[in-house]
């Protein structure tokens, strides 16, 4: 009968004898392979990069120390999913052995603060203990209280001598691959394109191993596997050049006023397991610098949609974030302020340590005022309109243009206001 699972999910290993890599957790003299020895487990937080065997160690040291094991993703669940789990655990426990059971909670650095909260009790009254895997560093994604409950253990990225045993175990053990006759004649480019990453070395594999016509001999080399990878880029590599690209894709349509475009990229993003902070940080800069002044309500809504996920959480966070797209997406555009702040920063590089206008020099001493400093400024409060001419830029800048309006309605009525004021030179 054909396994239809993931290559990477075939090959997950049951026994600590089975686990590749983090020997200098799991290895003979290792920290943590003691205390699963000992049947000592308190509560752990795993951290590091996709792909590292997290979720894998969690599932070995629940069934070494026979515990009962409970799983979440902190992606799609919230605190009724683990409210439900602590008290099936309370009920449970000294049904399997006198151990309390395990929560391995995946991606626990998506969850905010209230959720992580409702892990303490639990935690602290011993009736589970913690597994919490995360890639982001647990110093700033995991409150202090809960932080401290738990010790850290930092996995690492395989080496290339553990991503070359991953393949060669899965080639001789795998029940789908022994059917096939492949040959390893180049691996570089495997192990590139894994960066580290065993789950994505075994998919990457498995893809290039499942183009070949049935019954051909499999002869992987560099040239192959490139091609083969190039012409199926599906994944989304949080890391990686994917990350980038998809990312620039969802700032464009953003730009380009394609709201779909706009949900799409943003999808890809969400189901490839990116940060909500690292979306709702690209909405705030694109309200800025694509939109700005052109709806200036922009960069309220982006950052009510960065505030939005921080205290819902997720997977909820989704909606405000897809909120503020839409609209961004949908808002006309003006990139005004942007090009204005560069411009300033080049002439200030090209024209030094101009002399501040002795009018809007501070006078705190009656020496300053002695040198004029303050002398002949006209405060503007005082005049009609709130406004007075009066000259503002260094005497070597007076009359230069910075700021540029663009044509959008709200910086038209911005550009009359100027020229009412300035006259000729915003004319």
């Amino acid at each position: 009968m054909f396994d239809s699972r993931p290559l990477a999910e075939r090959m997950r290993p049951v026994r600590l004898v089975d686990y590749i890599s983090q020997s200098h957790l799991v290895g003979e003299k290792g920290a943590l392979r003691m205390q699963i020895e000992k049947g000592i487990t308190p509560s752990l937080i795993f951290w590091g990069p996709p792909g590292t065997g997290k979720t894998t160690l969690a599932y070995i040291i629940a069934k070494e120390s026979q515990r009962a094991f409970f799983s979440l993703s902190a992606i799609s669940s919230g605190i009724k999913e683990v409210r439900d789990i602590i008290e099936k655990s309370k009920r449970e426990q000294g049904l399997f052995t006198a151990r309390n059971p395990i929560i391995f909670i995946d991606e626990i650095h998506r969850f905010n603060k209230t959720q992580q909260d409702s892990l303490l009790e639990a935690v602290e009254r011993g009736w589970i203990t913690l597994i919490g895997a995360t890639t982001e560093n647990p110093s700033f994604e995991v409150i202090p209280a809960l932080l401290s409950r738990c010790q850290v253990y930092t996995l690492k990225p395989f080496d290339k001598e553990d991503l070359l045993a991953l393949l060669d175990r899965a080639i001789k053990q795998d029940v789908e691959l022994k059917k096939k006759t492949i040959i390893l004649k180049e691996t570089e480019a495997l192990l590139r394109l894994s960066d580290g990453d065993g789950r994505k070395l075994l998919n990457t594999f498995e893809l290039i191993v499942n183009t070949f016509p049935e019954g051909e001999e499999i002869v992987i080399t560099n040239d192959k596997v490139l091609e083969i990878v190039q012409q199926n880029t599906v994944l989304y590599d949080k890391t990686g050049e994917q990350h980038y690209d998809i990312i620039s894709a969802f700032i464009k349509s953003i730009r380009g006023s394609d709201p779909d475009a706009a949900l799409y990229w943003m999808a890809r993003m969400i189901e490839g397991g990116e940060d909500p902070q690292f979306i709702a940080r690209r909405l705030i800069i694109s309200a800025a610098e694509d939109i700005g002044l052109a709806n200036p309500n922009a960069l309220l809504i982006a950052n009510a949609a960065f505030d939005a996920v921080m205290k819902i959480g997720w997977p909820e966070g989704r909606i405000p974030l897809a909120e503020a797209a839409v609209y961004l997406a949908t808002s006309p555009k003006s990139n005004s302020a942007y090009m204005g702040i560069n411009t300033a920063l080049e002439l200030a590089k090209e024209t030094g340590n101009l002399a501040v206008p002795l009018h809007l020099r501070n006078a705190p001493t009656q020496l300053m005022k002695q040198l004029g400093y303050g002398d002949g400024y006209k405060y503007a409060h005082d005049y009609p309109n709130h406004f007075v001419d009066q000259q503002y830029l260094p005497d070597e800048l007076k009359d230069t243009r910075i700021w540029h309006p663009q044509q959008s309605p709200a910086e038209e009525k911005l550009h009359q206001r100027m020229a009412e004021y300035w006259g000729k030179r915003f004319r």
